[in-house]
């Protein structure tokens, strides 16, 4: 018989051994799926006036914050990933025919249009302000009347490059596109036909001897740091160039979903599930002529450090609350000589006009290129899309949390090495290099950078860790996550009211901490997790009826009974 806390006579030591009701609280939560991190949101019925308090579900993706959101996630990403991977139809696309409120808006556009150039030919900015002003609340109506896109276009230029190949990059054969997502049919000698699709692996490149089954460096004065953190920076841009030289070469709009996850070495790598197929040499060299090249300033020379750092110094202010191109309000100076440091754009200027001007910094991909064949609902995709997810609920720098000296040292080291790197445009780090970021701002120093790829836990790499291509379901997350509460719903038996589903019936408004009519989070979690246990007892009820099997009863105070 265990002994009551109220118990004055037993020891310090005995209450401290006893268990924290709200601890198993959060335990008995984590067992049932219920989220132990919930938001309360009030929600203001406009129909009938009542209100009252939601748990929301935090909704994070990390199982060291919350594992049943994460978990929730994880299955998500599942259903996602397993729906859109061995489509044998088209997904619908087609966008449907305007109507004539939305032809007339356009029309109306166009005559708006044609008058605020008028004006602006006519040297009146006082009209163009007026015609601007009216162009705003018209492209608004556009969007309320239910089109897609904006009529403005693009407002500033767009910096390129020569779109040339690098002379030590190979050549690709280019395949005339076919409008289709879906890959090749193969008929087998039975008569059945067969739509296989493909699971790449993609790995960065060495940099330098690692000890087998440990991912660490042999020796790691040798080991390129450098190298290392500038393609974790940039990976998701090689990503992207390895797509489009696979549309390319397929012939076909190629659909992907993929992970991106840590090696044992903590450099990023890629998993991605294919629709379609092509031969596995030619995945190979599609690889190995994939390149990105990173055309920012050089940082080969650090001209700023320690105590000696840029001063910022405001510029004058223009007239009628004014501002200017660049968009900021100050420059950085050198501290000894009082020169003003290049602008982002200046900086880049200089490399344009530049004819001998190498790329910072060039990414390729491995050696290491794993193709795998796959056929739908065979054992393969199924263990091919747990692979997929398997990572999803850890962070990438989930490592650096271990007792293996060596490791935790050669994470620090990568984590230094990306201190000082710049991470985008503007990242405060420029200013080490004698560049401004852009739009720099009063506060910047170098190795002081908030940006996510900085944090340790990100091991630079600051892209997402999931990557779905446009048609690959035609479906978004959140139409995948109403999905599976539609087939809830049906199976308890209940019925998705559309009144409640209306987007316009409910406003919602977080709850200001300290409000007294908020229960506690133990008090809400045992709400919630009752709440649970009788869902899943209606959900296990119905399905026993339908297998004819007898109704169990789960209900805890009958055990208790």
């Amino acid at each position: 018989m265990t002994t009551p806390t109220t118990d004055r006579s037993i020891s310090r030591a005995q209450r401290q051994k006893m268990p924290v009701a709200l601890d198993v609280a959060v335990e008995i939560a984590k067992h049932n799926g219920v989220c132990i991190r919930p938001i309360v949101l009030r929600r203001l019925d406009v129909r009938t006036g009542q209100s009252e308090d939601v748990n929301v579900p935090c909704g994070a993706t990390r199982e060291t914050v919350c594992p049943p959101c994460a978990k929730r996630n994880r299955y998500l990403r599942m259903a996602q990933c397993r729906e859109g991977w061995h489509l044998d139809a088209e997904p619908a696309t087609t966008p449907d025919e305007a109507d004539e409120q939305q032809r007339w808006l356009i029309e109306f556009r166009a005559d708006v249009q044609a008058k605020r150039d008028a004006a602006e030919r006519n040297g009146t900015p006082e009209e163009v302000a007026d015609w601007d002003e009216a162009i705003t609340g018209i492209d608004e109506e556009i969007r309320a009347a239910g089109m897609r896109g904006t009529l403005s276009g693009r407002n500033a230029g767009k910096r390129s490059r020569s779109t040339r190949r690098r002379q030590d990059a190979p050549d690709l054969p280019k395949r005339a596109m076919n409008p289709t997502t879906l890959g090749r049919t193969f008929t087998g000698a039975n008569g059945a036909v067969y739509r296989p699709s493909m699971f790449i692996t993609l790995t960065l490149p060495s940099y330098g001897r690692i000890r087998a089954g440990q991912g660490v460096p042999v020796d790691p004065s040798t080991y390129d740091y450098r190298r290392a953190a500038r393609d974790a920076l940039h990976f998701s841009k090689l990503v992207d160039r390895f797509v489009q030289n696979l549309r390319r070469v397929a012939g076909y709009d190629v659909q992907y979903f993929a992970s991106v996850e840590p090696q044992k070495r903590l450099a990023p790598h890629l998993h991605m599930a294919v629709r379609g197929t092509l031969p596995r040499a030619e995945i190979k060299q599609i690889a190995a002529a994939t390149y990105h090249q990173v055309w920012w300033p050089a940082v080969d020379e650090v001209r700023f450090e320690g105590e000696h750092l840029p001063v910022w110094a405001p510029r004058a202010d223009l007239p009628e609350g004014g501002t200017y191109p660049d968009g900021q309000d100050g420059d950085y100076l050198d501290p000894v000589t009082g020169e003003l440091l290049p602008t982002w754009d200046e900086a880049l200027d200089q490399l344009d006009q530049d004819d001998e001007a190498e790329p910072l910094h060039v990414l390729r991909f491995g050696d290491q290129v794993d193709v795998q064949g796959v056929l739908a609902g065979t054992p393969d995709a199924d263990q091919c899309i747990r692979y997929l997810s398997k990572y999803l609920t850890k962070s990438l720098g989930e490592s650096l949390d271990t007792d293996d000296a060596a490791r935790r040292d050669h994470a620090a080291r990568l984590v230094e090495a990306l201190r000082y790197e710049p991470c985008s445009p503007s990242c405060p780090n420029w200013l080490r290099y004698g560049v401004q970021p852009k739009g720099a701002k009063a506060g910047m120093a170098p190795g002081r950078c908030r940006g996510k790829a900085h944090k340790p836990e990100h091991l630079g790499y600051a892209g997402r860790r999931v990557l779905v291509s446009r048609k690959w379901s035609n479906k978004t997350l959140t139409e995948h996550r109403r999905d599976r509460r539609t087939w809830v719903l049906e199976a308890l038996g209940l019925a998705d009211d559309p009144a409640k589903s209306d987007p316009h019936r409910y406003l919602w408004k977080p709850v200001p901490a300290g409000d007294g009519d908020v229960p506690s989070l133990a008090l809400r979690l045992l709400r919630m997790v009752a709440e649970r246990q009788r869902w899943r007892a209606t959900l296990l009820a119905r399905q026993a009826e339908a297998a004819g099997r007898p109704v169990p009863d789960l209900s805890a105070i009958r055990e208790a009974a």
